[in-house]
């Protein structure tokens, strides 16, 4: 992956407020793969007596590293070299259906979310993802379905 699509990844994921809220970083940039990373904090448990990530983090993350995904490809694909030629590609990108299979309980310290784009049309993009906690652990998985055009 070019050097100015990681750059601008970054402009764009690390201005969101809810990410800095939340604590979510961009982890691996890579065309084929990308993921996110977050510390547990006390914010984001859903359960206090067993210290378990909240279900709407998961989903969350899992929404979020999904689109991600799909962005990357959508400036790889068309060669994208600054925001202002970012814009108009990702100007209406957006989750039309998630779906999350919650796998085991969110326990972790830290947690990695990853995506693959498993398709891309004109239209819509189809994205697995999953997210592991720092033993490896894999807490859920998802499928998402974003418009990109």
């Amino acid at each position: 992956m070019q050097d100015n699509i990681r750059d601008l990844i970054h402009q764009i994921l690390d201005n969101i407020p809810f990410n800095q809220h939340v604590g979510i970083k961009v982890g691996e940039l890579e065309s084929h793969e990308v993921s996110i990373v977050f510390d547990k904090k006390p914010e984001l448990i859903g359960n206090p007596m067993h210290e378990i990530l909240h279900g709407g983090m998961i989903s969350t993350s899992l929404d979020l590293v999904g689109g991600l995904m799909t962005m990357v490809t959508m400036l790889d694909e068309n060669n994208i070299q600054t925001l202002e030629e970012a814009v108009p590609h990702i100007r209406n990108l957006g989750t039309i259906d998630l779906r999350v299979d919650y796998i085991r309980p969110g326990r972790g310290n830290s947690f990695r979310a990853t995506a693959q784009v498993l398709r891309k049309g004109s239209k819509i993009a189809v994205a697995r993802m999953e997210l592991h906690n720092d033993s490896g652990d894999l807490i859920a998985v998802g499928t998402g379905t974003y418009l990109v055009g």
